[in-house]
């Protein structure tokens, strides 16, 4: 029971990953505030883990609008009274999600805008909202997700890529500046994931794709006390991927 009493908000919440962790953190007796800007499927999954609403409740958020997010982080303290963990989750390829295979140069600016403001300043948002409380409690654990992009660079996906880039930055600021205050911040960069089909055809040197609970179990490491002296490094795993010669 590593999270006992423990309170997370999680983005990206109503599928994958983010519902996964938002599961495993409640079974080891945790509280889980789960947003997404999905508002029946967010509220799906909250009720589908907790029928009663005791250990999860949904909250509809996008994370461009900063008051949306802001009302996420006073739902967990009206809720829960505390805050101890974030994990953000919520994000995805722009070319992908909003259909828009072009190169970079040939992008629309609301592509490129819409990659940054979801991959990169929804973190930033939801770090805003959640760390004062934090440093008020002199403890709490962030985690950003970033991905093996923003470690290789990737010419088809410059723009997804910068902000995975920024999240690792993001990161290591974050740690910088809550040290003091008992509040750390970790980056998780994935390779591949198994969370939609696609992701079985990307390479890496273990010749497969993550499970999604591979991922989501070295996330919930990091967010318990036994990682207590970690902070501020980006952990990645992507099956040897990032060592580079893959044809």
């Amino acid at each position: 029971m590593r999270f006992q009493n423990k309170v997370a908000i999680i983005t990206g919440a109503a599928s994958g990953m983010g519902q996964l962790a938002a599961k495993l953190f409640i079974e080891e007796g945790g509280f889980v505030v789960m947003t997404d800007i999905n508002a029946d499927a967010v509220t799906a999954a909250a009720t589908e883990l907790s029928p009663d609403h005791q250990q999860a409740v949904g909250v509809q958020a996008d994370v461009r609008l900063y008051e949306e997010v802001q009302q996420v982080a006073d739902e967990a303290m009206k809720k829960f009274g505390r805050i101890d963990v974030l994990m953000n989750f919520a994000g995805g390829a722009e070319s992908r999600v909003l259909n828009c295979h072009k190169p970079f140069y040939e992008m629309p600016v609301e592509v490129i805008d819409w990659g940054l403001d979801v991959n990169l300043k929804g973190a930033v948002y939801f770090c805003r909202a959640v760390m004062g409380q934090m440093v008020q409690q002199q403890s709490g654990v962030i985690i950003n997700l970033g991905s093996i992009s923003g470690v290789e660079g990737s010419g088809g996906a410059v723009n997804y890529s910068a902000a995975k880039s920024g999240i690792i930055g993001l990161t290591k600021s974050l740690a910088l500046s809550g040290a003091k205050q008992g509040v750390r911040a970790c980056c998780v960069s994935p390779g591949p994931v198994l969370t939609r089909p696609g992701m079985a055809n990307m390479k890496t040197r273990l010749g497969r794709a993550a499970d999604p609970e591979e991922v989501v179990d070295l996330i919930l490491y990091l967010c318990s006390d036994k990682a207590g002296f970690i902070t501020g490094s980006n952990y990645l795993i992507d099956g040897g991927r990032s060592c580079g010669g893959m044809d």
